[in-house]
């Protein structure tokens, strides 16, 4: 009984995250049917089955269009119910399949007019970060050549920022370079003008340290300390040069030491070494790629580039409105260099650290992990990869229970209709809410910690209960021994090996799923099995401790119901780390 309420709470518990669990089962929506006969029956047929649907439903079906002529698509209005009756009808051995013709939108999509010429956000990916992350609450400090608050940066916030070059509080831009950075990072965006920004929701810093001639290295240590002290989140500077300086290197760790992720540009001068500060240890150093994804040809690679990102070229600028150098009016303006590659990298930075990580080391690290890799680049033309915001933010969000995620569940799945919560009274609205928490957070688990596949699945089944089935079969005058083997669960093998009710601690512990998780975790499919068998190992422990905990050794009772508690719990963790590792793999 015990194995069969296993297997059940298995089955039952994917069920309902397969249901609920959008990346494997989306409820899309439909208000037509796409109907596709089969091509080798005869066009009389074909005209005559078309003739009938119209008939039972009321309407002709049309083909979906001039090019569904010859694989004999055709459209019906209709919904579920109009689906069961075509499945039904007499003539369904004709028809190769009937589908609901989901209707599919555009992913969140700025409404700012020339947001389709910025080529470099689409690289990145960036699209489908902002469903998860806009930076909001984050700060981030642009140690540059000052901003200067152009219309579309009105609705950005500010927050105080300095000038270092005039040592006043007014860090506008009188060259237009650092407002076109800022510009990158976080331009006011859904705005209905202009163009958009990465990290929109966020805040920025203005720190001028550059002139018309270039800026001091004293004054660029004092703006990262300045930045640190003041609450920044992030510093890009887009900036560099040749020359190692303690007083930089003393700045930049304060600022790493306090929290920081410093982002910075690695140099135009197409040479095999990136400029300071990019070389550091603590800043992230960012080589330019142009419009078709390769090394742009001014770009520094080599040395110290740690990732890749937008840079643009002459097939393709990188557009954001700034100040004209010349007549110091606010204009849309195509820029190129490393320079205006640094920032794509410092907004995701941003998006990454409003999901609420801190950990300067820890962001570095999802930047590198998620970046889309060159398998050939023997020069490193591009370091870890090739930025892409979706999957940083993605790997930054893993295994955190977001009220966001919460809620854009429960409305995708309906579970914000009153009526759903209303129907039944109030005598079922506490299990209506378990059972919505209980899907949810399977839902997650399995989104976050586990790829569902046959081996996981085979794993599962073989720690929790084995074919359980098969312990009571006989058949002729075989022998039971392997029947019992193959119908146990892992911790049960010993009871078959001793012969004994008691469990073998050696079978009913973390032991196997830990030797199974080393030998396989290297193995793109077996790592899952042994991940699955260590979660369903943890269940039947778990069961087992309260069901019936006897222990050879530990005898009936407390002290076999904590060791088989102890060692589900270690089952758990063991599965986490293993999944945790196989993901990066």
């Amino acid at each position: 009984m015990k194995k069969l309420l296993l297997t059940c709470a298995f089955i039952v518990g994917v069920s309902l995250a397969l249901l609920n669990f959008q990346g494997l089962a989306v409820k899309g929506e439909f208000d037509s049917i796409i109907i596709n006969f089969r091509q080798d029956i005869p066009q009389t047929e074909l005209e005559y089955n078309l003739s009938a649907i119209a008939s039972q439903l009321k309407q002709v079906p049309i083909l979906n269009s001039i090019f569904s002529e010859e694989e004999r698509i055709y459209i019906v209005e209709g919904d579920k119910k109009t689906i069961k009756k075509i499945r039904k009808s007499p003539f369904k051995s004709d028809i190769e399949y009937v589908e609901p013709n989901y209707i599919y939108h555009s992913l969140e999509v700025p409404n700012d007019p020339a947001y389709s010429q910025q080529w470099n956000l689409r690289s990145i990916n960036i699209e489908q970060a902002w469903e998860d992350s806009k930076g909001e609450g984050v700060t981030i400090a642009v140690i540059d050549t000052g901003v200067s608050k152009v219309p579309d940066l009105e609705n950005t916030e500010f927050v105080e920022g300095y000038n270092f070059v005039d040592n006043t509080i007014n860090a506008d831009d009188d060259i237009g370079h650092g407002t076109h950075v800022a510009g990158t990072i976080a331009q006011s965006t859904n705005n209905n003008y202009g163009v958009a920004g990465i990290a929109y929701k966020a805040k920025i810093m203005p720190l001028k340290v550059l002139g018309e001639h270039g800026g001091s290295i004293a004054d660029i240590a004092e703006a990262i300390k300045f930045a640190a002290d003041k609450g920044a989140d992030v510093i890009n500077m887009s900036l560099g040069g040749g020359g190692d300086s303690q007083l930089m290197q003393s700045a930049i760790k304060y600022a790493h030491d306090k929290g920081v992720v410093i982002v910075a540009a690695a140099g135009n001068e197409n040479r095999n070494s990136a400029v300071f500060p990019a070389r550091y240890p603590q800043v992230i150093s960012v080589a330019a790629i142009d419009s078709a994804g390769l090394k742009a040809p001014y770009s520094n690679f080599g040395a110290g580039v740690d990732i890749s990102a937008p840079g643009g070229s002459e097939t393709g600028k990188i557009l954001q409105e700034t100040i004209n150098p010349e007549n110091k009016q606010p204009e849309f303006i195509g820029y190129q260099g490393t320079s205006m590659a640094a920032p794509h990298v410092a907004g995701v930075a941003a998006l990454v650290k409003a999901t609420g990580m801190e950990n300067p080391d820890e962001v570095r690290e999802v930047l590198i992990q998620s970046a889309r890799r060159v398998e050939k680049d023997p020069l490193n033309h591009y370091g870890a990869g090739q930025l892409d915001a979706t999957q940083a933010v993605r790997m930054a969000l893993k295994g955190k229970i977001t009220p966001k995620d919460f809620l854009r569940w429960l409305k995708e799945n309906g579970y914000l209709n009153p009526v759903f919560w209303i129907n039944g009274g109030t005598i079922t609205l506490l299990p209506k809410l378990a059972m919505v928490l209980g899907s949810y957070l399977l839902a997650w688990f399995l989104r976050n910690y586990v790829v569902f596949n046959l081996s996981l699945s085979a794993g599962l089944v073989t720690g929790s209960s084995g074919l359980f089935f098969l312990q009571g079969l006989y058949l002729f005058d075989l022998p039971q021994w392997p029947f019992r083997l193959m119908g146990s669960s892992v911790p049960e093998l010993g009871n078959v090996v001793m012969g004994t009710p008691s469990l073998n601690p050696l079978f009913a512990s973390v032991l196997i799923p830990f030797i199974l998780v080393v030998l396989f975790l290297q193995h793109p499919q077996l790592k899952w099995g042994a991940i699955g068998c260590s979660l369903g190992v943890a269940s039947c422990l778990g069961i087992t401790a309260f069901q019936n905990p006897f222990v050879w050794g530990l005898g009936y009772g407390l002290m076999s119901q904590i060791f088989l508690l102890i060692n589900a719990l270690m089952c758990v963790g063991l599965a986490y780390l293993a999944s945790k590792s196989a993901s990066f793999n």
